[in-house]
């Protein structure tokens, strides 16, 4: 109220705490919201206006000069989130004091909002269009028969040259029905180098290096799981053309042909490294679809923050270094939202086809994939339940139909093994969902509630004690991008409360939604969080950390000094990050591993050495013991792809009818005679009286083994 309207006999009235502003903020009771003063107004005027110029115009780094007041709150409630996460890593013996920490710095940060310090960039403008409600006729009479011939052909859970190409042409056709011929908004512009172009030049070199370095060394060893995957491998590679491999309670397709790719480019062979090679640049080329739908969310450089921050981290390197599957997940995770997110926002059906291919192949790549159909399905729900659908809610069945068919076609090889062997196609989702493989160990929804809440606190505290894929029991994220994924989850969810815009709720449901194939494991409640299975997560929250990097720097405000200062700070919290993370990737990470997997490439060379010297390998056997080696991967270090190297104790008997040397390797441990296979010895001896027994001495302490050489 102005001095000139305000009533004499009443008194005058006090400035609002920021309680009262943040009450009003919430919308909580039903009193008026509470106006920003004058001052705070023109602060957040001036700072949107250089957010605006920075995202429009990233290459150029030339604001133009406007007074804003240096924001030492927000760098205040930085730096206490900073020490309070710091104090959540291992040992955790001071999380209280680092809650303490973080509480200081989130009542700095809601001072930071009110003062309008830290503000988030506006979302884009929905487009106002219709769908045309068009489709080309005789292209989609085409293509319906001739996915339904592809699915009667996809029988014998086998890919053949006839059912892949009538079901590539049913796929494309059935596209090409619904896509919209528009023209390119890009004719006619000259591309420059600019200086964004050269940081973005930068960043990839840096995310290059994190995520190929060391690819042959890091992690050291395979486990069961690798030497399943390369024994599908084989099967390919011997006209084995399975689209559901069935070994080791079911996988999926893509990896299997991937890997052979792999090592038919590079030359790696049926390898650990093939495997591991096309895993890594499977989780590279996840980076791209990071970026863009950073930009579609936030602009350029939410864009550039979310693609380093992403491409750096640990979380995402690790599971794209095992070798297994795990990288699929986000890699179609990643398409599947840019597509859906960009075509709600312009309603335009083309992205909507796009979204719906990247879900089908998707389906084709790792289990935790299927729960995207009900992402996408709760993101039409949420868009249709506000404002900014207004308009199109007539369109929005069919664009979700119209996702939903193109992925079924992608989906239909899959639809066919589904149909003919449901119980095998779900048996690795239901035996943690449910006690077909094990009892619950409790009530469901207590169990259930349990892993949602272990789940959300991998981010910043536990991320759950599966060493194989993650540094057990410490954060998901590392110290900086956990700060800025908590003040990122606050300030969206701050604007959403402010502005109702259905994006912002999206992002912040997506995360527990794209963790349900980590938490809905029930019947083995220990392996919740799974970094693994929950990886498609890490998209929306890195994409939050960018938002909130983004708005830090906004709130310094415009000129050439604070300029500066903003990609210096940025700098510097990028570096901080990197110099963690590449700790937690190649020395914690790869130490625990190493204590973790037993050292097959060590007995590899062993066979190799003997090769060598004998000309053979068909009288080498590893003598299985429990909880040891996987007698496969031996025969893999040496480049015996198919072969399992096992001979069991009651049957070395028979090994004494072959002629020329032998070699048996054996388990030992010298300090523990319990894990010591001794039996295995005694009867070696007996049988070979003129053996010749030697220790190999491996530098991981307890991976010892013996060597009984029979000459």
């Amino acid at each position: 109220m102005s001095d000139e309207t305000q009533n004499p006999n009443q008194p005058p009235q006090p400035e609002p705490s920021v309680l009262d502003y943040l009450k009003s903020l919430f919308r909580f009771g039903s009193g008026e919201r509470i106006q920003l003063p004058d001052f705070v107004e023109a602060e957040q005027s001036a700072i949107s206006d250089e957010s605006l110029a920075v995202s429009e115009q990233p290459e150029t780094f030339q604001p133009a000069n406007i007074s804003t007041p240096f924001p030492w709150r927000s760098l205040l409630a930085l730096v206490l989130a900073l020490l309070g996460q710091k104090l959540f890593e291992p040992p955790p013996t001071t999380i209280p004091l680092g809650v303490a920490f973080y509480i200081m710095a989130l009542s700095m940060l809601g001072w930071a909002i009110y003062r309008g310090e830290w503000t988030l960039m506006p979302l884009a403008e929905t487009s106002d269009g219709a769908d045309p409600l068009t489709y080309r006729r005789l292209a989609l009479f085409i293509s319906l028969p001739l996915g339904l011939w592809a699915f009667t052909l996809f029988d014998n859970n086998l890919f053949t040259k006839t059912n892949v190409f009538i079901w590539f042409v049913a796929v494309v056709l059935f596209i090409a029905a619904f896509w919209l011929n528009q023209q390119s908004s890009s004719s006619g512009i000259t591309k420059k180098i600019s200086a964004w172009t050269l940081l973005l030049i930068a960043a990839t070199a840096l995310i290059f290096f994190f995520r190929f370095t060391q690819t042959a060394s890091v992690p050291p060893e395979p486990f069961s799981d690798q030497a399943e995957k390369i024994f599908d491998v084989y099967d390919v590679s011997q006209g084995q053309t399975h689209i559901f491999f069935p070994r080791n309670t079911g996988r999926e397709a893509i990896q299997m042909y991937w890997t052979l790719f792999v090592a038919n480019v590079f030359g790696t062979g049926l390898s650990y490294l093939s495997l591991k090679l096309g895993t890594a640049i499977l989780g590279f080329l996840t980076l791209p679809f990071i970026y863009l739908l950073g930009k579609e969310i936030g602009g350029p450089r939410v864009a550039l923050f979310a693609f380093i921050l992403a491409g750096i981290g640990y979380w995402p390197n690790v599971i794209s270094r095992i070798g297994l599957r795990f990288p699929l997940y986000p890699l179609f995770v990643a398409p599947t939202l840019l597509f859906l997110l960009r075509g709600l926002r312009t309603r335009n059906r083309n992205d909507f086809l796009l979204a719906g291919l990247f879900l089908g192949l998707g389906l084709h790549g790792y289990s935790p994939m299927r729960i995207v159909p009900f992402v996408v399905i709760a993101a039409f729900g949420l868009y249709w339940l506000h404002s900014q659908s207004q308009g199109a809610r007539k369109d929005l069945p069919v664009w979700l139909v119209m996702l939903g068919l193109v992925a079924l076609m992608v989906f239909l090889p899959l639809l066919r093994y589904w149909v003919d062997h449901p119980a095998e196609f779900g048996f690795r989702a239901f035996s943690r969902l449910s006690g077909t493989e094990q009892a619950l160990p409790g009530s469901a929804i207590e169990i259930f509630a349990s892993n949602v809440w272990n789940a959300l606190k991998m981010y910043n505290f536990d991320d759950g004690e599966i060493w194989v894929h993650s540094v057990p029991h410490r954060a998901a994220l590392d110290i900086v991008t956990g700060v800025l994924f908590v003040f990122g989850v606050l300030l969206v969810l701050i604007r959403y409360l402010r502005n109702r815009h259905w994006l912002d709720l999206f992002l912040l449901v997506s995360i527990p939604l794209l963790q349900l194939p980590s938490t809905l494991s029930l019947a083995f409640p220990g392996e919740n969080p799974a970094l693994n299975r929950a990886g498609g997560a890490y998209i929306p929250a890195f994409i939050l950390s960018a938002l909130a990097l983004d708005g830090l720097l906004t709130s310094f405000g415009r000129g050439k000094m604070r300029s500066v200062l903003i990609w210096g700070v940025a700098g510097l919290l990028l570096f901080m990050s990197a110099s963690q993370n590449y700790d937690l990737v190649f020395n914690q990470f790869n130490n625990s591993f190493r204590q973790g997997s037993w050292n097959t490439s060590d007995m590899g060379r062993v066979i190799k050495e003997f090769e060598r010297d004998y000309g053979r390998t068909d009288t080498v056997w590893v003598v299985p013991f429990p909880h040891w080696v996987d007698t496969r991967l031996p025969g893999v270090w040496a480049g015996i792809p198919n072969r399992d190297m096992a001979m069991w104790p009651e049957n070395l008997v028979s090994t004494v009818e072959l002629t020329g040397p032998k070699l048996f390797m054996v388990k030992a441990n010298v300090e523990d005679p319990a894990t010591n296979d001794q039996g295995s010895l005694d009867i070696l001896q007996a049988l070979y009286p003129h053996g010749e027994l030697r220790l190999f001495d491996s530098d991981v302490p307890g991976h010892d083994f013996w060597i009984f050489f029979v000459p």
